[in-house]
């Protein structure tokens, strides 16, 4: 996850994780809610259907997409930038 970049977006798979720039800043939350957001948006699944499982407050997070599929998921992701 990048925090403070310019502007969010999924950018693909980097080293075997999914990667994610972020631009709002990690306080009070505010990135963790930016990332649920994100990516809820991206995969088309309510926010609701977006959680944290691990790594709160950490750059690295494990997160659980509920109510898609692995084959929706994998369709959905960007090719990954060099």
């Amino acid at each position: 996850m990048k925090v403070r970049a310019s502007r969010t977006r999924v950018l693909g798979i980097k080293a075997g994780r999914l990667s994610v720039a972020l631009a709002a800043p990690p306080v009070d939350g505010a990135a963790n809610e930016a990332l649920r957001r994100a990516l809820a948006e991206h995969f088309d699944v309510p926010r609701a259907d977006v959680q944290i499982i691990a790594g709160e407050k950490s750059r690295r997070k494990v997160v659980e997409l509920t109510g898609a599929r692995l084959d929706d998921i994998l369709a959905r992701l960007p090719a990954s930038e060099a």
